[in-house]
Formats: C-alpha cells, sequence, structure tokens
C-alpha cells in the first residue's frame, strides 16, 4: 500500500502567489504567482501524484481550509 501524498497551498506573507508545500516535492516548496497561482498549485500537486492518492489542501491567510482536493492515483499495480 502507498502513502497518501498531503500538499498544502498557502498565501506567502509577501503577498505574491502562493507556495505549495509537501514532503514529496524535491525541495520542499513551490512558488506560483499570480494570475492563476492556485490553480496552477492544485494542478502541478494532481500532476505529480498521478501515481499516489492525494490530498491537496488551500489555506487562506488566516490558516483556515478553504479548499480541499483529494486524489485518487491513477496508475495503481495489480
Amino acid at each position: 500500500m502507498q502513502a497518501t501524498h498531503l500538499y498544502e497551498v498557502r498565501p506567502r506573507k509577501d503577498h505574491r502567489g502562493v507556495d505549495l508545500i509537501s514532503d514529496v516535492l524535491p525541495f520542499g516548496a513551490l512558488w506560483y504567482a499570480e494570475p492563476n497561482a492556485v490553480s496552477n498549485a492544485i494542478n502541478y500537486a494532481k500532476f505529480r501524484s498521478r501515481s499516489h492518492d492525494a490530498v491537496i489542501r488551500v489555506y487562506d491567510s488566516a490558516s483556515n481550509v478553504i479548499e480541499t482536493h483529494e486524489q485518487a492515483g491513477e496508475f495503481k499495480e495489480p
């Protein structure tokens, strides 16, 4: 059984886009700038986890979860 990949999309403190954060990313975090920063971060997380189950949580500036996306991995071993 494979572990579920967990991702967080959080607004940057400098208000210049969002950070995609996960321990499964090679550098720990990626920065996305406007426009479409949140949707680009979500799409990247889904692409990166296409062979794993994934949970992507989007946070607002007060650290409240405002969206949750769950993805079932598309490529499973028999």
